[in-house]
């Protein structure tokens, strides 16, 4: 294990190392929470795909591949069909937008103010997100150095933390991107063919598997329907996804980054379900579906190898860890803190918030112990109570104040009660809170007066390009 030991080390000694070079690039707020609007095309597209692949993806797009075959590439598949989407329909207008949260989004399509609300929605999702990417590190750490759980992810956790804190946004778009690189060679260039050689190629794993593994519909319809409205959706509007969006440096770059980031999230899934399916055939009495990527990992691979293996594992948690922790602190600082302080909020009490989310975050994740569900808890918020009301800003012009607001209440409510009755895996609770939210957004809307014409016409006009919420940093090189 002693390469493997010195490769992780040379890993997590990188990352602290960009960290620091990133706080240097972090002189204004701009710079700290959207790596001052200036990605090009390979950056953007690169940090784009390292925060929607997480540990989620990584370890539990494995387990779900181990225990339902190549349908297991779902929960991966819906994830990048709404970064497609997204960057499709949605990505050149929010560029236009100038703004640093989807809830100063909100305000500035309905007038008046709704940010707290939404941000309320929003600081809750971020927060389990970061905590779903937090508590996969105990896996790695465990298989590296037999750690307890609560251990490895306070170590794991603290790296993230750090780096996060000295440069916000310009050090986690750097690191992305060494971990994107990672990520790429660990899991599709060296785990995938190595799994697939130790089955046998395809006719060797077809021959050590259920036939049904090879139904790409096995999991269920209506799992697959829940995931498109879970996550596929989810995406379409989260925090974490939008304020990468407003890091690139123009509509253009947006738009042509996220549709390759959106096809390698499709590639991804496959090879993810394919490596959990070859852990089954090898593997097929394992106790956790989520034990398969450590299992496989650790009993493939010779040392050394499996270091960069487990690195890779690393950098798919720490991108959307960090991605997701400046996300909550910017929402913090922005939509809460925002609203109770006078002046404007610096640096400082960035990095200040940052260092406190974190903390608080670690401290969660050693009490949680499902990474699927504590990912399908703030996904569930998350779409359950703002999706209506911000998608129906942006393509329907009847929507109203009122009718947002009540949508995301009542959404919300719904779809926390539904959890608690119905437990929080079950499908019931998204059904129902985007049911409730949509029927409420409807029916106030047209109950209540449109929105003011001088507060569209600032809408239309920020959509189009033609004013600007600040200036423009200057372009990449």
């Amino acid at each position: 294990m002693l390469a493997d030991y010195v490769v992780i080390a040379v890993y997590i000694a990188a990352m602290l190392g960009i960290g620091w070079i990133g706080m240097r690039m972090a002189r204004t707020k701009s710079d700290y929470l959207l790596a001052g609007r200036r990605l090009g095309w390979f950056m953007y597209s690169g940090t784009m795909s390292a925060i929607v692949l997480g540990g989620a993806s990584t370890i539990g797009g494995v387990g779900l591949g181990y225990t339902h075959g190549i349908s297991g590439a779902w929960l991966v598949l819906t994830i990048g069909l709404g970064i497609l989407a997204l960057h499709a329909f949605f990505a050149r207008r929010l560029v236009r937008l100038r703004v640093y949260t989807v809830s100063e989004m909100l305000d500035l399509r309905y007038g008046g103010s709704s940010t707290v609300i939404a941000g309320v929605v929003m600081w809750g999702y971020t927060l389990m997100l970061t905590v779903t990417s937090t508590l996969s590190f105990a896996t790695i750490f465990h298989v590296l150095f037999g750690l307890p759980s609560a251990l490895g992810i306070v170590i794991g956790g603290a790296i993230v933390v750090l780096y996060s804190v000295l440069g916000g946004m310009w050090s986690i778009t750097l690191t992305d991107i060494a971990q994107f690189v990672i990520k790429t060679i660990g899991i599709m260039l060296i785990l995938l063919p190595a799994a697939l050689v130790a089955v046998g190629g395809a006719s060797g794993l077809a021959d050590r598997v259920p036939a049904g593994f090879f139904d790409l519909g096995g999991i269920g319809g209506a799992t697959i329907v829940t995931y498109v409205l879970t996550y596929g959706f989810g995406l379409l509007i989260g925090q974490d996804i939008w304020q990468r969006v407003f890091t690139a440096r123009s509509p253009r770059v947006a738009t042509g980054g996220g549709l390759l980031s959106g096809a390698y999230c499709l590639v991804y899934g496959f090879a993810g379900a394919l490596v959990g399916t070859a852990a089954r055939a090898l593997y097929p009495h394992l106790g956790d579906a989520d034990d398969a990527f450590a299992t496989i990992v650790e009993h493939l691979l010779p040392s050394g190898v499996r270091g960069l293996v487990l690195a890779a594992a690393l950098s798919a948690l720490m991108s959307t860890s960090s991605g997701a922790l400046i996300a909550c602190s910017t929402v913090t600082t922005t939509d809460i803190l925002g609203r109770f302080r006078r002046g404007a909020v610096g640096v400082t009490t960035s990095r200040i918030t940052t260092l406190v989310l974190g903390l608080v975050t670690i401290g969660i994740a050693t009490a949680v112990h499902d990474v699927v569900a504590a990912l399908t808890v703030a996904y569930n918020i998350l779409v359950g109570g703002l999706l209506v009301a911000i998608l129906g800003g942006l393509v329907w012009k009847r929507g109203t104040r009122a009718g947002a607001l009540v949508s995301m209440v009542v959404g919300s409510v719904v779809v926390l009660v539904s959890m608690a009755v119905d437990g929080l895996l079950a499908n019931e609770p998204i059904y129902y809170g985007l049911g409730a939210s949509l029927v409420c957004y409807v029916v106030v809307s047209l109950l209540t007066p449109r929105t003011d014409e001088e507060v569209l016409r600032t809408w239309n006009a920020r959509l189009s390009g033609r004013e600007a919420a600040e200036t423009p940093a200057p372009v990449e090189a």
